[in-house]
């Protein structure tokens, strides 16, 4: 019996070390886990103090960008003003010169009559020196007529002794006939000097008029010269600088590629893009040119040397032309007046480079625009 009390009490010990070591055990587990905890949250910690400082960084770095703009900002509301006050400046300018180009016009038209008038005075007077000399001639031949006979009457009453009384009024009637013609052509000499001194005049005026005339129509062709490079220079700026579309005197010249695709003449998109640039840039012209400056875009397509025969293009001439003509409908369609435009077809006959290459062949392929005057 005391034996088996003796065994009961040594079987407790067992049990309560191993509730003591599990208890160890949790509490060892949750220090871990305390531990872990800890150092995710000072991580954590650690990770959003960098990050805000990152954050700040950041916002010191958008407020210098904010201050830079700002600063570019107020430098372009300045630069806008001067454009304003330029663009105001240049306004009333070219009303000036628009002014200014009604009344050389006027002026002109003016000139152009009064040296019709004077062509045809000029004419007039002309006619009647021709007359006055053909008079001139006759009274001249009458005169040496007269001057005969005179002389005949002389040496007649010389050779006889008595003269009668009809002999006598017959050589007085050719005295006074031989001076009234004298006199007759004496007026005519000063009327014939008179004509031919206001022909002179008139024909310095003529050539007066005809400079003046030949400066207008210079200063006509300057100023679409002028509204040529303006419209080649905004031309340039809106498509880019593109390797495939340059000036080439005073054309600019497109490879057919930009615009259509091979034997085609539907333009592509991208064709479509250009040309709606083109058509914008073109409007924004038109309406600076006087309406009284006689201008037309004429757009002409050239194909290489390489020959084509389909239903639709039997030759090259048919498929240039196309072309221009799909041009001109789209530029007519984008708001360009039909009678500002003109199109025509050259095929292969007017090369830029005479070679038999694939690259002379690319440069021959090319849809070529002028602004120039009716």
């Amino acid at each position: 019996m005391a034996r088996l009390n003796q065994r009961r009490a040594l079987d407790f010990w067992p049990g309560f070390v191993d509730a003591l070591a599990s208890l160890l055990i949790a509490l060892v587990f949750v220090i871990l886990i305390f531990v872990i905890g800890q150092f995710v949250l000072s991580d954590a910690v650690s990770g959003r103090d960098r990050a805000l400082a990152r954050l700040n960084a950041e916002l010191a770095a958008l407020a210098q960008t904010l201050s830079l703009e700002q600063s570019a900002r107020e430098r372009a509301d300045a630069q806008v003003g001067e454009l304003s006050a330029s663009l105001a400046a240049t306004e009333r300018e070219r009303e000036a010169l628009s002014t200014e180009l009604f009344s050389a016009r006027d002026e002109l038209h003016a000139a152009q009559d009064e040296a019709r008038a004077q062509r045809e005075e000029a004419a007039r007077l002309g006619a009647g020196i021709a007359a006055l000399e053909r008079l001139k001639a006759e009274l001249e031949a009458e005169v040496a007529r007269l001057a005969s006979a005179l002389d005949t009457s002389e040496r007649g009453l010389k050779e006889q002794t008595e003269m009668s009384a009809q002999a006598i009024a017959q050589v007085e009637l050719l005295n006074r006939q031989l001076a009234a013609v004298r006199t007759q052509l004496e007026q005519l000499n000063t009327a014939l000097a008179a004509a031919e001194a206001a022909a002179r005049d008139k024909d310095l005026r003529i050539e007066e008029l005809g400079r003046e005339l030949n400066l207008a129509l210079a200063a006509r062709v300057q100023e679409l010269a002028r509204y040529r490079s303006e419209f080649f220079g905004r031309l340039q700026a809106v498509l880019g600088d593109r390797k495939d579309i340059q000036i080439v005197g005073d054309r600019f010249v497109f490879s057919s590629e930009v615009l259509f695709p091979t034997a085609s003449d539907e333009v592509s998109a991208d064709g479509m893009v250009q040309l709606t640039r083109l058509a914008e840039t073109l409007k924004t012209l038109a309406a600076e040119i006087p309406a009284d400056l006689p201008w037309v875009l004429q757009v002409d397509g050239h194909t290489d040397r390489r020959p084509i025969s389909t239903p639709r293009f039997p030759s090259n001439w048919e498929l240039s032309t196309a072309r221009a003509l799909a041009i001109v409908k789209i530029l007519r369609g984008q708001g360009i007046p039909p009678q500002r435009l003109a199109a025509t077809g050259y095929g292969e006959f007017h090369p830029l480079d005479a070679r038999t290459s694939d690259e002379a062949y690319a440069r021959n392929r090319r849809i070529e625009l002028k602004l120039t005057s009716r």
